[in-house]
């Protein structure tokens, strides 16, 4: 798939801006603050109606407006065309509509169009807690099939029901507690055994792709291990919520199950959060994302967006150079502060200053 034509209207520093992208590599260069990450923010919001900065609405929206829209064409593969847009307000709630019509719930836009995005702050997913390399999984099986977006909400709605039943029991297990506490715990049961085994099928799948694109990286021959071994999968979760029901009621909250996961990662046999170099970690996190892009592209038959966030600047001269050198095929976004390495291939150049293109 590609994004044709970007609109921004009072989003971010933009007041109003208009972007024809190529099919290619469209590179955006600007100094700092003066909008080129904004322009990739607006791009990959439209896949996930998210910010992958974190930021919450009133951020997006331009000072002193009360909305901002983003606009998108985007071509598929089979030739059919998709307008998206979002309307975001600063307070209440934001709207979308694909093709004109209005959308009812993000996971209806998912699949629309597919944004693999990298950036510096990525360096999370290797030295962030598990939370970080929890999204990391779950974003990319959703990138794979929009059905494990309800799975995940599910989850998350049976966690918050059974945390509000512990914190009612006040540590205390009477006969009504019990029953409701064994309900909601075969649900929970049914559910994660399912995003438990789709997440290690995953895992399985993207290793030797994480340490290929490792390698290509690094110039040289790396072994990479990722390990996702929850204990609960190991004895089923309803056996494992009732070892843990004592320590459950006593803290009031869900202490075991897909939600407390976790993610590891090795590099050369060593823990990568805490042994690894800070060259090895940005190379890592940078293999995660290509690892995931080229997973979603086999899998779905067409290649997301890719963004490339100001990632050159991170990287020494010869993993930016094999990354350049490297990169999948399809549409492509970096921007950068600096002018673009002779490796770096750009179809397109545009120059960003105080939210508008310059000549």
């Amino acid at each position: 798939m590609i994004v044709e034509h970007l609109e921004l209207i009072d989003f971010r520093n933009y007041a109003q801006g208009s972007f024809d992208l190529t099919s290619g590599t469209t590179a955006i260069i600007g100094g700092n603050g003066q909008g080129k990450t904004n322009l990739a923010e607006a791009l990959a919001y439209l896949a996930t109606l998210s910010s992958f900065r974190g930021a919450p609405n009133e951020a997006l929206v331009k000072a002193g407006a009360l909305q901002a829209i983003i606009r998108a064409n985007v071509r598929h593969d089979d030739g059919r065309e998709t307008l998206i847009e979002a309307e975001l307000v600063a307070a209440g709630r934001n709207r979308v509509q694909v093709n004109k019509q209005k959308l009812v719930r993000v996971r209806d836009l998912l699949g629309s169009v597919r944004v693999t995005v990298f950036s510096p702050d990525d360096l999370i997913l290797v030295k962030g807690g598990p939370g970080d390399r929890r999204r990391y999984m779950d974003d990319t099986l959703v990138a794979l099939a929009t059905k494990y977006d309800a799975i995940r909400l599910e989850i998350d709605r049976i966690v918050k029901q059974r945390n509000t039943l512990l914190k009612q029991a006040n540590g205390r297990l009477t006969n009504e507690i019990t029953v409701t506490l064994d309900v909601w715990d075969m649900k929970f049961a049914e559910i994660a055994d399912q995003f438990g085994y789709a997440r290690a099928t995953l895992v399985s799948r993207i290793t030797p792709m994480i340490q290929d694109a490792y390698e290509r990286l690094a110039g040289s021959p790396t072994p990479i291990e990722l390990r996702y071994e929850p204990e609960w999968r190991q004895v089923g979760l309803v056996s494992a919520l009732q070892a843990a029901r004592t320590t459950d009621l006593r803290r009031g909250v869900s202490t075991v199950g897909p939600h407390r996961d976790e993610l590891s990662f090795t590099i050369n046999g060593l823990p990568s959060r805490t042994q690894a170099s800070q060259g090895e970690q940005r190379t890592l996190a940078l293999a995660l994302r290509l690892a995931a892009h080229q997973l979603v592209t086999e899998r779905t038959g067409s290649a997301p967006v890719l963004v490339l966030d100001d990632v050159l600047s991170e990287l020494d001269d010869g993993r930016a150079t094999a990354l350049l050198e490297h990169i999948p095929a399809g549409q492509v976004i970096i921007t950068t502060a600096n002018e673009l390495p002779p490796a770096a291939q750009a179809d397109r150049i545009l120059r960003i200053e105080g939210g508008k293109v310059v000549e």
